[in-house]
């Protein structure tokens, strides 16, 4: 069996909105449902989401497209970055490189990278714990998705395996060992069914 983890596309960047109730934008909303009317998974079983607006928002509509179970998660949220709220894009971007860089100190305080990981990773081993019997999908986020893939590639923590900018991206893991196929991808290679040959752990420079 496959597990795969697909973050959420683009969102609604909204200053006066909490980050995690940010919904997805008109154009991540058009990008998941072209994957949900492509179905390129069939296997899919179950969908396990992210409790954020833009996370559940994408689960859902892949959910009901394809009949598939959905479940919520508490612990599987972006990183913790309350404390400092709403960034713009430049100081985002720079405490983005200090979060991954400095994995066990907290930036203004932040969840740090390590502790993040710890929690994504501990979360998935308990969803993939007992055999179900087709695939899972975990529906999520980019910073915490890349920590999943470095914990699960043996890979330090390195914001060079971040995804591409903009979201909905994803990779394909065992459901069994939990060895990566491959790195992220973006949603629309699946959607021609003509996947890039880059070989699990090289990625293209991530775009800043």
């Amino acid at each position: 069996m496959l597990a795969r983890y697909l973050t959420h596309p683009q969102v609604l960047i909204d200053e006066a909105t909490p980050i995690q109730d940010w919904a997805l934008s008109s154009q991540g909303r058009d990008r998941v449902m072209k994957l949900a009317d492509a179905n390129p998974w069939p296997q899919t079983g179950r969908i396990i989401s992210s409790r954020e607006r833009k996370a559940v928002e994408t689960a859902r509509i892949l959910a009901e497209a394809w009949d598939c179970s959905l479940e919520l998660r508490d612990n599987q949220h972006e990183n913790d970055r309350s404390s400092t709220g709403f960034l713009p894009r430049q100081q985002f971007e720079a405490a983005a490189d200090q979060f991954f860089a400095s994995p066990d100190d907290s930036f203004r305080g932040w969840e740090t990278a390590r502790a993040a990981q710890h929690r994504i990773v501990s979360e998935v081993d308990h969803c993939l714990s007992q055999p179900v019997g087709h695939d899972t999908l975990f529906v999520g986020h980019g910073a915490v998705g890349t920590l999943l893939y470095c914990a699960l590639s043996k890979h330090e923590i390195d914001r060079n395996f971040d995804q591409a900018d903009g979201g909905g991206n994803w990779f394909a893991f065992s459901a069994v060992d939990l060895k990566p196929l491959h790195g992220w991808r973006p949603l629309e290679d699946c959607l021609s069914r003509v996947l890039p040959t880059t070989p699990a752990g090289v990625y293209p420079k991530h775009k800043r």
